[in-house]
């Protein structure tokens, strides 16, 4: 079978279980389909402190979560490079880093990513770039040997008309929401290819998809933010103005899953450490709140006490998106933060900041 990848060489998945690099592409590198394995079996132990960890996306809010995570826990020896020392769309420097780094863990949190309008406006962009970051990334992790492989995606993997809760076998049953669908067949695209190298070559690899996220780090942009930090923002705003009151879209209605940025690390670090199944694995926090009363809880602890209306005219979006987190909590990872201990410390930081 033959595998194109990017740039002016190709690797080919040769039918005796070896990876054969040509050209520059992969340095003209090879690996049996024993070697993974072997590197698989050396995982089932905890990670070395010592252990190169290349997290990519470092400054976005799930990478830096992570990059405080593994150092809390005692790990120094954390790969990081901003965008302007490595764009991750370009083939040959990905190899490169690779080739003079040889990181033992890769963590790939670095994705392009946008609000409803950016996705809706720019799908290709969306598609291509994210498949070059996947595809640079997890192929040089596979070439180099690294050790064990997160890539993380995101619910709207899942179809716009799944039953709720979304359970993991609910993947590729139905369309996508149309509004980012570019960004969601890149993340299948990346959890597939992770999944087949695995289950091909014996490749170590873990790949979680966490709901709607908040937190440190969030985007609190006017024009492109999601629904939490906007309320956020917008209701910090508001008490500060002493505004009277504050106008939302649509009916409040809808039910949203939110889940801390930090216990989505949590399930990174855990995972990291103490699976070894390529199967994609849900991570949420279990339990819905209506957009209603998320406004409510923010407005009270950012001390807004003005009046809240909510403008009907405008779209409410989908009515539920709850994943079911089962699997997750059976194989031993579970949240810790409660969406009131999170939104106080979400507007706390939003203040400080």
């Amino acid at each position: 079978a033959r595998q194109s990848c990017q740039g002016e060489g190709e690797a080919r998945l040769e039918a005796g279980g070896e990876v054969r690099g040509t050209g520059q592409d992969h340095g003209g590198r090879r690996f049996t389909a024993a070697e993974p394995a072997r590197l698989r079996d050396r995982v089932l132990n905890m990670i070395d402190r010592n252990a190169k960890i290349f997290i990519c996306g470092h400054r976005g809010m799930v990478g830096s979560a992570c990059v405080r995570k593994f150092e809390k826990e005692g790990y120094s020896n954390i790969l990081k490079r901003a965008r302007a020392e490595l764009d991750l769309r370009n083939q040959l420097a990905v190899k490169e880093f690779f080739d003079a780094e040889q990181p033992d863990y890769v963590i790939l949190a670095g994705a392009k990513v946008g609000g409803i309008m950016a996705n809706k406006t720019h799908c290709a962009e969306f598609l291509l770039e994210n498949l070059e970051i996947q595809n640079n990334v997890i192929m040089q992790s596979y070439l180099h040997g690294v050790r064990k492989f997160c890539f993380l995606g995101s619910s709207c993997i899942y179809p716009c008309r799944a039953p709720q809760p979304i359970r993991e076998e609910y993947l590729l049953t139905g369309p996508l929401e149309p509004t980012n669908e570019g960004y969601a067949l890149a993340k299948i695209a990346g959890y597939k290819l992770c999944l087949y190298l695995s289950r091909q070559y014996g490749w170590n690899t873990v790949s979680l998809m966490p709901c709607n996220l908040y937190g440190t780090n969030d985007n609190y942009d006017p024009e492109n933010s999601h629904v939490f930090p906007a309320f956020v923002r917008r209701f910090v705003t508001a008490a500060r103005e002493n505004k009277t009151e504050e106008v939302l879209w649509g009916t409040g209605a809808p039910l949203r899953e939110f889940l801390h940025v930090d216990d989505v690390a949590n399930a990174v670090y855990y995972f990291m450490q103490n699976h070894n199944d390529p199967e994609v694995v849900n991570i949420g926090s279990g339990s819905d709140i209506t957009i209603r009363e998320l406004a409510g809880k923010i407005a009270a602890a950012a001390g807004f006490r003005g009046e809240i209306r909510w403008d009907a005219s405008k779209p409410d979006g989908m009515y539920r998106k709850l994943m079911d987190s089962s699997k997750a909590r059976k194989l031993g990872w579970k949240p810790e933060i409660t969406i009131d201990e999170g939104i106080r410390r979400t507007i706390q930081e939003y203040k400080d900041g």
